[in-house]
């Protein structure tokens, strides 16, 4: 290890949680290194490939405090740590502002609250490339060359393996580049590599007993490199049983027309969504992302149906900004369809009598107002249960896409990383989709990826500047 490097801060990875910590400590006047295991410029990370929305829980970041606080509290139902509830409604705002200056760009999209700060330009919804030059990918290059202006380094090529630890304190760490082990040593390390979706070892302990049964549904390049090195220096590790995805429809396993858009959440919160037994088996009127995890969970994560009517499809079907009807089949998906019941389940190899009854008792519960009474209960809070009863009736086959992993490191409100006694282990800060602790919980609530990095990374550096300020 004859190569060495040394900063007053290192930072783990260049999406944006690691460009957003780089580039705001190399403002505040220190000496700052980044280091990214892609090995070109356009790297491949969830960021640079995201939808562009910046909300927090699906509203808007200029909201005043209390709403935000109100919007996360309600959707997290207790689960998450109040001081990362606060410290998003506190600094979402000034972030976004803080962005701004440095020349990213936001624009409004549609009418929805959630959509009004989303990154220029949008993406395409269309195209294995759409992202390119687009919003996260002009996000990550202004934020790069933002840092290069600044005077910052960028090492490309270069994937941290083990954090270096001397009398407690996170003294740096060691990464590989260009074939060999290189020493890096730093006052301060960010861990902000992101998620472990792409870890199958990983998500086989916490997510699924078949990771390679769920399709990737962004860069898939987050290991949980950061995660292993700091779960080897004792940090706790929280909320690891909850990601944030979408339902696909089967076909995306081997079709990349399908992997992004269209997601099948509308059809399945409208429908009903049965096993391999034909039951029902998970609350659709608890959205989406909760039943992209209840699948993921499944002894075998590829054995979920949605069925539903032609009324369905017609109408939830046609929602969203890509929406599944006529969007699945335009792109090479599968809808089965048939006359009566009895004839879907002939072709999805289900047994007749037992969708049937599946049916009929679901559809009954609808007309009496009592699905909250049916086994699992069906809520009707956040969208309304259809019946399903006008023919043809409709399937599609499903599988959960999983775009970025909720839980991960502990930390506090100001990004320290916190060991098993919530003590904060010094010298060792992680932000973004490496952390937990915010999103996840019994009810998978889902706040947002790109606030909760840019929160937690702007906070990050504000408190290793104080410290080094005091140093």
């Amino acid at each position: 290890m004859s190569e060495r490097y040394a900063f007053d801060a290192v930072i783990v990875g260049a999406g944006i949680a690691g460009l957003v910590s780089a580039v705001r400590l190399a403002e505040l006047g220190l000496r700052v290194g980044v280091l990214e295991k892609g090995e070109h410029a356009q790297y491949p990370c969830n960021a640079r490939m995201t939808g562009g929305a910046f909300h927090v829980a699906f509203r808007d970041v200029n909201d005043p405090e209390n709403v935000l606080l109100d919007a996360m509290n309600e959707r997290t139902r207790g689960s998450a740590r109040p001081e990362l509830v606060q410290a998003m409604a506190t600094d979402i705002s000034v972030a976004v502002q803080w962005l701004k200056t440095k020349g990213v760009r936001f624009i409004k999209v549609g009418h929805e609250i959630h959509r009004q700060h989303t990154l220029a330009p949008p993406i395409l919804l269309h195209g294995r490339t759409y992202w390119e030059g687009r919003g996260g990918d002009v996000l990550l290059r202004t934020l790069g060359g933002a840092l290069m202006d600044l005077g910052g380094t960028l090492v490309l090529g270069a994937r941290a393996v083990r954090l270096s630890m001397r009398d407690g304190k996170c003294v740096g760490l060691e990464m590989e580049h260009k074939g060999t082990r290189v020493q890096v040593q730093a006052g301060s390390v960010v861990l902000c590599d992101g998620g472990f979706q792409a870890n199958h070892e990983l998500l086989r302990e916490f997510i699924t007993a078949a990771p390679e049964k769920i399709r990737q549904r962004g860069a898939a390049t987050g290991n949980g490199d950061a995660l292993k090195m700091a779960r080897e220096v004792g940090a706790q590790l929280v909320g690891m049983n909850r990601f944030y995805g979408h339902l696909l429809a089967q076909d995306a396993m081997h079709n990349d027309d399908l992997w992004l858009f269209p997601i099948m959440d509308f059809v399945c919160t409208a429908g009903v969504v049965i096993d391999a037994a034909a039951r029902r088996f998970v609350d659709e009127g608890l959205g989406g992302v909760y039943i992209t995890n209840s699948i993921a969970g499944l002894p075998d994560p590829l054995a979920a149906t949605v069925v539903f009517d032609q009324a369905i499809w017609d109408g939830p079907g046609r929602e969203f900004i890509s929406p599944a009807n006529p969007l699945l089949v335009a792109r090479g998906g599968t809808l089965l369809s048939a006359p009566d019941l009895a004839g879907l389940a002939t072709q999805l190899g289900l047994p007749a009598a037992a969708l049937e009854e599946t049916v009929t008792r679901y559809n009954a519960a609808v007309d009496a107002g009592a699905t909250g009474r049916l086994d699992p209960p069906r809520t009707i809070a956040k969208y309304k249960a259809h019946a399903v009863r006008n023919p043809p009736f409709h399937a599609i086959r499903l599988c959960a896409g999983i775009t970025y992993t909720m839980g991960g490191i502990a930390i506090d409100g100001a990004s320290r990383v916190l060991n098993a006694a919530n003590e904060p282990i010094a010298g060792l800060y992680a932000a973004g989709c490496a952390t937990g602790g915010l999103e996840g919980g019994e009810f998978i609530a889902y706040i947002g990826g790109l606030t909760k990095s840019s929160v937690s990374a702007f906070r990050a550096a504000n408190e290793i500047a104080a410290g080094h300020a005091k140093n």
